[in-house]
């Protein structure tokens, strides 16, 4: 695991550029504290951090093939390195290390941008080629490792993270109005934008290459395929071949030079790679699960019962809003961009926790985007049934009733998914999802932005991402439909960079079984009556997970890893709340309506309204644009 850098086409003098490299790499040190190394010639300069995983003495990067004409930086793991390895050694292929990055340089020198549909891991990598003078990026199939680049005059420049580009001389850091449209509406900027003007996403599944001319080529190379449905016998066929598969998923994440565990929410889906390793795995596995003490919020319980139930080793840390508020500005530093998921918070502390006794854990990302897990995707079934109602009676009567229910700051509150609900009824149901998913609808961000704002962005659809992705979605139907805009947009660019960013901050890795992707092609293809049957969520996971799991585990409502922010608004975080949406500083920066802001503020400390998201959303923008933008920073 590492943190990857460099540029090419670069018109510094020499020891410049030396400089240059040296502060992106030390930008990205938290991705990397075992090792640094570079590579610099006349034309490109590559960096990198590196967390040892593999090969601990030996493979330190940049990489070259055997003439070192090929040189790699390449951060995350490909689980069948052993395998390429010895195929490659058997044409001719000599080898200087035991680690997985040196595969991939051969592998590219054999067979170029092919190499890619060889390669099982995640990974973002670069090579450079010196008889060709092309550089070469590519980002692994799901997005699980980031990779951004950005040109200045006829450099380009990549990097891991974007703290990393910013230390390029003369990279702009304006922000991109459009971006903030985008995140206001999602929560996070979609790839492959990002929030600065000049910096980009390379999308998962995609690969980059600049010619000696300096042109950027950019191509796809794998995508979701939901279409060519799998016709098994039986439910029991269905299940012995999900178990197979997940089993081989766990089983490649295995492999370590360090130490290795894994996340225990006491959900179905962490549940279940913690149970298939414990039956795999051939030295004891040690579960790590963080507690809260707001008991709407806490699932450490149902944790240790799982640990209990397995026989593992099961480690658990209670943190309190004060442990939580202390790790906000340290969130904030390490987040390039905005995100509104408040979930990073404790996710970041669950990697501190973690990264305490091992340096490698599993996750169960993904799994509710695989099987339709959450709520909304029975929202939308619900909905059909709901619009049958008449207009006169949903509008006079239903919908007032709802917007008069008592607010609660509880997590998943029942008054909070009501008024979410109604909110999206009306939208087609790919851009209702999102309604849901998100925070602000168009006609809100009408109130919200400054009218000078609002003519910057005039005509920009921020739907756009879907419409973008829907033109080439392989699906056959509704449910396909979502489940394939979530794994595009909410997993990609908000749970997989949320899980990255505060995991790398900890200089821990963290793997992802659910998204091996021979699992995830044999799970899309898979019938939609196997993941939501009637208003049954992940219904074929549930019957996998059958003798795994307790049952009480595998019935239990999904909670979520969701942290008190509606009471938090109200009480210890009032005095900054209040401080970040000064009316005078919010008018002055010209982008948001300094009235409507603070009436969402009140309207919220008066408990009149639950704005929890809205002003999440916000507040972690607000954060982020006076730590990269300003430069201020804030203590919690």
């Amino acid at each position: 695991m590492c943190g990857i850098c460099g540029f090419i086409n670069y018109d510094l003098p020499r020891d410049e550029a030396e400089r240059v490299i040296e502060r992106m790499c030390q930008a990205m040190y938290h991705r990397g504290p075992d090792d640094t190394g570079t590579y610099l010639d006349q034309r490109a300069v590559l960096g990198m951090r590196r967390l040892s995983i593999i090969d601990l003495q030996g493979g330190h990067q940049p990489i070259p093939n055997e003439d070192q004409t090929l040189w790699v930086v390449a951060n995350g793991e490909i689980y069948n390195f052993r395998q390429l390895r010895e195929e490659l050694q058997k044409r001719g292929h000599t080898f200087k290390t035991g680690s997985d990055s040196e595969v991939v340089v051969h592998l590219y020198e054999e067979q170029g941008a092919e190499c890619l549909h060889h390669l099982i891991g995640m990974f973002a990598l670069a090579i450079w080629d010196t008889k060709n003078q092309s550089l070469f990026l590519a980002r692994d199939r799901l997005g699980i490792k980031p990779l951004h680049f950005a040109r200045v005059r006829d450099t380009v420049i990549f990097g891991s993270e974007i703290k990393a580009l910013l230390e390029y001389p003369g990279l702009m850091r304006s922000p991109d109005p459009q971006a903030i449209n985008l995140y206001l509406t999602y929560e996070y900027v979609p790839a492959p934008q990002s929030i600065f003007q000049s910096i980009q996403k390379l999308l998962p599944g995609h690969f980059l290459r600049v010619d000696q001319g300096g042109r950027i080529r950019i191509q796809q190379y794998w995508d979701l395929d939901y279409r060519s449905k799998i016709s098994l016998a039986s439910l029991e066929e269905y299940r012995e071949a999900l178990i197979d598969k997940l089993t081989v998923a766990v089983q490649r994440r295995l492999i370590s030079d360090v130490p290795l565990g894994t996340f225990l929410s006491g959900g179905i889906d962490s549940g279940l790679i913690a149970s298939l390793m414990s039956k795999v795995s051939s030295g004891k596995v040690d579960s790590f699960n963080i507690g809260f003490r707001e008991k709407s919020f806490d699932e450490s319980e149902y944790a240790r019962a799982v640990a209990q139930y397995l026989g593992i080793s099961h480690r658990s840390q209670l943190f309190d809003t004060s442990s939580l508020l202390a790790a906000l500005p340290k969130v904030v530093d390490q987040m390039d961009e905005p995100l509104g998921d408040a979930s990073i918070l404790p996710t970041y502390l669950l990697c501190k926790f973690c990264r305490q006794f091992v340096t490698v854990a599993l996750s169960g990302d993904g799994g509710d985007e695989l099987f339709a897990g959450y709520y909304t995707y029975q929202a939308h079934r619900l909905a059909k049934l709901y619009t049958l109602i008449p207009r006169f009676i949903r509008q006079t009567i239903l919908e007032k009733l709802i917007n008069r229910l008592p607010v609660s700051t509880d997590n998943f509150s029942f008054d909070f998914r009501a008024k979410k609900f109604i909110s999206g009824i009306g939208y087609p149901g790919h851009v209702r999802h999102q309604i849901w998913m998100g925070s602000f609808t168009p006609d809100e961000k009408r109130d919200l932005l400054h009218p000078d704002f609002q003519a910057a962005i005039y005509g920009h659809d921020e739907f756009s991402p879907i419409r973008t992705y829907l033109r080439s979605a392989k699906v056959e139907d509704w449910l396909d439909t979502i489940l394939y805009l979530d794994m595009k947009l909410y997993l990609q660019d908000d749970l997989l960079v949320k899980t990255d960013r505060a995991s790398m901050a900890n200089a821990l890795e963290v793997r992802v079984p659910f998204l091996d992707h021979e699992l995830v092609n044999f799970v899309t293809r898979l019938p939609s009556y196997l993941k939501l049957r009637g208003l049954t969520t992940k219904y074929l996971l549930k019957q996998s997970a059958k003798g795994l799991l307790p049952p009480s585990i595998i019935h239990r409502p999904k909670k979520g890893f969701g942290i008190p922010v509606a009471k938090w608004i109200k009480a210890e975080l009032r005095p900054l709340f209040v401080e970040i949406f000064d009316k005078g500083k919010i008018k002055a920066q010209g982008i948001f309506n300094p009235d409507y802001l603070h009436r969402l503020l009140q309207e919220h400390l008066s408990g009149q309204f639950d704005h929890r998201k809205k002003l999440w959303t916000l507040f972690m923008f607000q954060m982020w644009y006076e730590r990269y933008i300003t430069g201020a920073k804030y203590k919690s």
